[in-house]
């Protein structure tokens, strides 16, 4: 067999365990804003610059949706909504939980727990 052969087999090994080692599905908290809204304002402000840096931000990395522009295509199967600003769990596509609405710092971390809990659980 030859060299070549031989790195070719274990690349495929390789990303073969990297695949397997994956979650089998992935997670984002969509937040639905629009210009204006001074609530989408105080959530950048309060919770926006930290969230990224969070495990909570880890888990589910932020995706911003500008309601006043098309629907993404990916988000189909997602009810939209007009009320801004508004956060829905997402993984692989469906929706998982939503809040609208911007309760505060104080409330919203404990209610985002909440959210996260019901995820499916991917330690099986």
């Amino acid at each position: 067999m030859s060299v070549a052969t031989r790195a070719m087999i274990l690349a495929g090994v390789l990303l073969s365990a990297l695949f397997q080692a994956m979650p089998v599905w992935s997670a984002e908290l969509v937040m639905l804003e629009q210009p204006g809204c001074v609530w989408c304002k105080r959530w950048n402000e309060e919770i926006g610059i930290a969230y990224p840096k969070t495990a909570e931000g880890r888990q589910a990395p932020l995706r911003r949706v500008d309601i006043t522009d098309a629907w993404p295509q990916d988000l189909a199967g997602i009810p939209k909504e007009r009320m801004t600003p508004t956060f829905i769990l997402v993984a692989d596509g469906v929706e998982i939980d939503r809040l609208r609405g911007y309760p505060g710092e104080h409330f919203f971390w404990p209610m985002l727990t909440d959210m996260l809990g019901k995820l499916p659980d991917t330690t099986e």
